[in-house]
């Protein structure tokens, strides 16, 4: 079981910045972001895989969001810039061993004021 607790979010205004942290209790295969707005599905953010390097994202966030991660910390962040209003929604940690995302963090808020 790998426990893993987010921080960093927060009120900021639109065009800030905010960088998301997540400090993860063992290593996994790979680990990524989910964000969850009001009324909305979880829809997936960005995941890096720990022995490449290799990072994903959503199309969207493409430019604006970098993930990276600390190995020896066992950490991974979620850098977040020229933030809009939609990007308002709760922020997930997640891990996977290979297949689903099997642990997940218990959220950090993060709102942007217009």
């Amino acid at each position: 079981q790998v426990q893993l607790v987010e921080s960093g979010g927060g009120l900021v205004q639109a065009g800030g910045s905010l960088r998301l942290s997540c400090a993860a209790s063992g290593r996994t295969f790979k680990m990524g972001w989910f964000r969850q707005a009001p009324g909305q599905e979880r829809d997936f953010v960005a995941s890096i895989i720990w022995s490449g390097s290799s990072t994903y994202y959503a199309d969207s966030l493409k430019g604006r969001f970098t993930i990276s991660r600390d190995n020896a910390k066992n950490t991974v962040f979620l850098q977040m810039n020229s933030l809009k209003p939609e990007d308002t929604a709760v922020y997930y940690c997640a891990a996977s061993n290979g297949g689903t995302w099997e642990f997940w963090g218990q959220g950090t808020q993060v709102t942007v004021s217009s």
